[in-house]
């Protein structure tokens, strides 16, 4: 196995909007690097990235997919990410490893909204990018269009670096402005191209563009910029470590123009990478913590201590279970013994692969800077650190999205719920922006995500994988009860005679509402022992006990005061049991009689939608009893922040795509408890009820 120094090793994450090409362009750089023979396609089924059986059912990528090739001696790491935003996990944690983030546009579409998503990880982050504009032998190309569209959406760094000869039908050459030839593709599976001259009509726009890219190097660092102005220009050399820097600053992102189904423009794409995109040498070092919580920068060095970052834990049917890793410093080999520093777990690491979707290479090691796959560990999880076990560092971990939507599950079958919970537990280790937990106010397992594709893929996992059928159900909400009202005197006496010994517990207590989030409040007041100071801590349990379980909803009181200032008992029958029944029994009375109100849950959400579509968000936001609560704009993109219960939010993402053709996206924060309509609360008492008889 052809070993390789981190200066030769390139991690490109692509990414982009669905449908942009990413997996087809992966397909054909493999195929023209050699690594396989024949290019599969998506309608086939049969490409090397889109292994999963539901990738190739719905012809979408799910999962993030590791590739590798070589290039003129260096090793090029692609990770395949999806577009689809259910699936954004898998985007964000292909970033956090990647040196590069290459973002895939479509020549007649332009930036689409997947794209901006991603985008704005790329940019937060700082990550060195690059843009291949493709389908540029679409009838409806437009690519000058499309790359002011990019400088516009992305960023005004963006520079061109190959421009289509011609473009639509006919595409099959680039203009490449380093070399300052034309490439011609004539036919893609052949692996042949020609270079050429500029054609006459094409040089004076070549030459143009090769001065901006000039220009743009020397703007990006001021010993550069001195001799631009002394000599008119940069030489061969300076352009090249001039251009390395730039776009390892962020301060110049590379475009370049090609077609996936026609193979044009990728020889240019993989010479650049090889040439001009960054190292993991390159990069800035990440920062680490040691157990004293002191940072570390931990370079990448062959001969440093092992550091790696588990990104991706994947189990398939033909590829097993594997824990995918980017190592950041040292070498990893087959059998090394090293620690789980994220856990404080000692590991010891099996067999190593490179991968090419659920195709595995073994090797015996991996040095800093390279991706790759170790069979599935015994302990270690997505975003763990692997580390030397004499070097207790942790890297930082990865940053997944609160959940947007949710959903109950409801098991078809008794008997189910250990291999449902394992099934999981799995489902949720492959994808951590999935969530599940089981929820014992609401008695139910909810599962969490970022769309109802993820969620319904999840539940199709569960059926194929383990044989379990479950129903994806509206989750119930956790409403809450509390008064309005004061109550003076809820009084009970909880008397039982049945022969020998009987039960006596009697209470006086008053009910006061209390600030929201405050609590429950419990005031002694008994004064001369008319309740023995015994039996007081019964008498709390029991207030504890039923606000728990609820008065009209079978939902928590919350915010309540209730003072115990009278009562009597009985020397032989008083026992703790009966001023548990006496405390609850007085407070379900004192509780009915001081205006009692149902409070829900609402939440912040912040819509991000085009401009066209914020007419109907806004009247759909209004229309789930939302409050608009501030609007802002972001490019073409208009921000919608509102409040709105969490009742009205079931499947909200899906409504928001059919109502901005997939264009909207939005994220939910909890904010507060507020109080419910009078028409609504009586459904919910009603609901309750009615579900309560049923059971």
């Amino acid at each position: 196995m052809k070993e390789y120094n981190p200066e030769a090793i390139r991690n490109l994450a692509f990414i982009g909007h669905g449908g942009s090409g990413k997996t087809t362009i992966s397909e054909y750089l493999l195929f023209r690097a050699g690594e396989i023979n024949r290019i599969g396609t998506i309608e086939e089924g049969n490409t090397t990235s889109d292994f999963n059986p539901n990738e190739i059912e719905r012809q979408v990528s799910i999962g993030a997919s590791p590739l590798h090739l070589d290039w003129k001696n260096t090793k090029i790491n692609i990770i395949d990410t999806p577009g689809y935003s259910d699936f954004i996990g898998q985007v964000i944690s292909s970033l956090h490893v990647a040196d590069t983030a290459v973002a895939i546009v479509k020549s007649a579409e332009g930036i689409e909204v997947g794209t901006e998503a991603t985008w704005d990880i790329v940019k937060n982050k700082s990550i060195p990018a690059a843009v291949i504009v493709n389908k540029v032998d679409n009838e409806h190309s437009k690519f000058d269009e499309t790359f002011e569209m990019i400088k516009e959406r992305l960023s005004h760094d963006c520079t061109v670096i190959t421009f289509p000869a011609s473009e639509g039908i006919n595409f099959d050459s680039v203009i490449d402005i380093i070399k300052m030839k034309k490439i011609t593709v004539s036919d893609p599976s052949t692996k042949n191209s020609s270079e050429e001259d500029i054609p006459d009509d094409l040089k004076e726009r070549a030459e143009q563009l090769h001065e901006e890219l000039i220009e743009k190097v020397a703007e990006s660092d001021e010993s550069l910029m001195e001799k631009f102005f002394e000599q008119g220009t940069l030489s061969a050399e300076d352009l090249k470590t001039g251009l390395k820097k730039a776009i390892n600053n962020f301060s110049l992102i590379p475009v370049f123009a090609a077609s996936a189904n026609k193979g044009v423009g990728f020889e240019s794409f993989l010479d650049f990478a090889s040439d001009f995109l960054p190292s993991p040498v390159e990069r800035t070092p990440v920062r680490a913590k040691l157990k004293d919580d002191q940072e570390v920068e931990i370079k990448c060095d062959l001969n440093g201590k092992v550091v790696a970052q588990v990104f991706k834990s994947l189990n398939e049917q033909h590829v097993g279970e594997l824990s995918i890793f980017k190592v950041y410093s040292g070498v990893m080999e087959a059998g090394m013994d090293l620690m789980n520093t994220s856990r404080d777990k000692a590991e010891r690491l099996g067999q190593l692969f490179i991968l090419n979707g659920k195709h595995r290479k073994e090797v015996t090691k991996l040095g800093a800077g390279d991706i790759g796959a170790v069979v599935k560990l015994k302990d270690t999880h997505t975003g763990n650190t692997l580390a030397s076990k004499d070097f207790s560092v942790e890297l930082p971990d990865i940053e997944f999205p609160a959940a947007v939507i949710r959903g109950a599950i409801r098991p078809k079958s008794k008997g189910d719920e250990d291999k449902i919970s394992s099934g999981l537990h799995t489902v949720h280790e492959e994808d951590p922006t999935l969530s599940v937990k089981f929820d014992p106010e609401l008695g139910q397992t909810i599962i969490s995500g970022q769309g109802e594709l993820q969620l319904s893929l999840a539940i199709k996992l569960l059926k194929d994988r383990y044989g379990v059928e479950v129903d994806l159900i509206e989750p119930k909400i956790p409403y809450r009860e509390t008064i309005k009202g004061v109550c003076e005197d809820a009084e009970y006496k909880h008397k039982k005679q049945s022969g020998g010994r009987g039960q006596y517990g009697h209470v006086h207590l008053k009910l006061e509402p209390l600030p929201r989030g405050t609590g429950f409040e419990f005031v002694d007041a008994i004064v001369g022992g008319v309740v023995p100071g015994r039996f007081i801590p019964a008498v709390e349990k029991g207030l504890v006990e039923i606000m728990n379980k609820g008065i009209q909803t079978g939902s928590k009181v919350i915010d309540v005061r209730v003072t115990l200032f009278d009562g009597t008992f009985h020397n032989v029958d008083s026992d703790e049991i009966s001023f548990k029944i006496a405390a609850s029994q007085a407070f379900k009375k004192g509780f009915l009689s001081a205006k009692p109100v149902i409070l829900e849950p609402i939440f912040d959400i912040t819509v991000k939608v085009p401009e066209e579509f914020m007419g109907d968000v806004m009247g759909d936001i209004s229309s789930r009893r939302g409050k608009i609560s501030g609007m802002d704009s972001e490019g073409p993109f208009q921000i919608i922040k509102a409040k709105v219960p969490l009742a009205e939010l079931y499947k909200y993402s899906t409504q928001l795509r059919s109502l901005t053709q997939g264009r909207g996206m939005h994220t939910r924060q909890f904010s507060h408890y507020e109080e419910v309509p009078k028409d609504l609360e009586a459904k919910i008492i009603e609901e309750f009820n009615k579900a309560k008889e049923e059971e």
